[in-house]
């Protein structure tokens, strides 16, 4: 059974840091893709937005474009462990982030998430 425990959430003021966390169990970390969403305050519980994404092949990584150039999404498969490093945050970066893992079918969906952790940025 596979299970994501985030952590590193919290409060923080705009232009300042976080970094997330994510310990993966249940199954070899380094062999699955992995992703980092979260849904922003106001939405609907199926409206998640992803935030950035890393391969298991080649460590390839991607990023929306709202966070493009300030986070920074890195895995260490020793660890069992995803991070997200947040910098120069906004205020509209605030929301629940969830760290995801792409299932077993092949079809590259992310078919696992954990329960995510707050991050508050206050203007």
């Amino acid at each position: 059974q596979v299970q994501l425990v985030e952590s590193g959430g919290g409060l923080v003021q705009a232009g300042g840091s976080l970094r997330l966390s994510c310990i993966a169990s249940g199954r070899t970390f380094s062999a699955y893709d992995m992703a980092w969403f979260r849904r922003r305050p106001g939405r609907e519980l199926a409206e998640r937005e992803l935030v950035a994404g890393i391969s298991a092949a080649d460590n390839s990584t991607y990023y929306g474009v709202l966070v493009e150039g300030r986070f920074t999404i890195s895995r260490d498969n020793a660890k069992n462990t995803l991070y997200l490093q947040m910098n120069s945050l906004k205020p509209e970066d605030t929301a629940v982030y969830f760290c995801a893992a792409e299932g077993e079918d092949g079809t590259g969906s992310y078919d696992y998430s954990g329960q995510g952790t707050q991050v508050t940025v206050s203007s």
